[in-house]
């Protein structure tokens, strides 16, 4: 049991560390061309909500874009901040649980 945990813990640590990377390499407007819309908001009643453009905008942030980023949606100054700590937390605690998985012997 304990031995399947720390394989998912493990595999969860390196998606984490694995996620900023692959947006790195990805281009900036990866995400700008897309027709498709999943806001229930723009899909349903064509009104854009607080949320929209949100992925556009934390892509161009990824990639020091700040101008590009805050034309899709300003809330991104806020919003990026706040993912890099909660990125940071869940880093931290699932590296935390791997090490003491690594430390138990059954």
């Amino acid at each position: 049991m304990f031995q399947k945990n720390k394989t998912v813990q493990t595999l969860w640590l390196g998606a984490l560390l694995l996620a900023p990377i692959v947006l790195w390499f990805m281009p900036s407007t990866a995400f700008d061309d897309s027709d498709i819309i999943v806001c229930p908001s723009r899909l349903f009643f064509d009104i854009e909500c607080l949320g929209c453009g949100m992925t556009r905008a934390v892509q161009h942030m990824h990639h020091f874009e700040w101008e590009d980023a805050a034309y899709y949606n300003a809330g991104v100054m806020l919003i990026y901040p706040a993912l890099i700590v909660v990125w940071a937390i869940w880093v931290y605690r699932t590296w935390r649980r791997v090490k003491f998985l690594n430390a138990q012997k059954l």
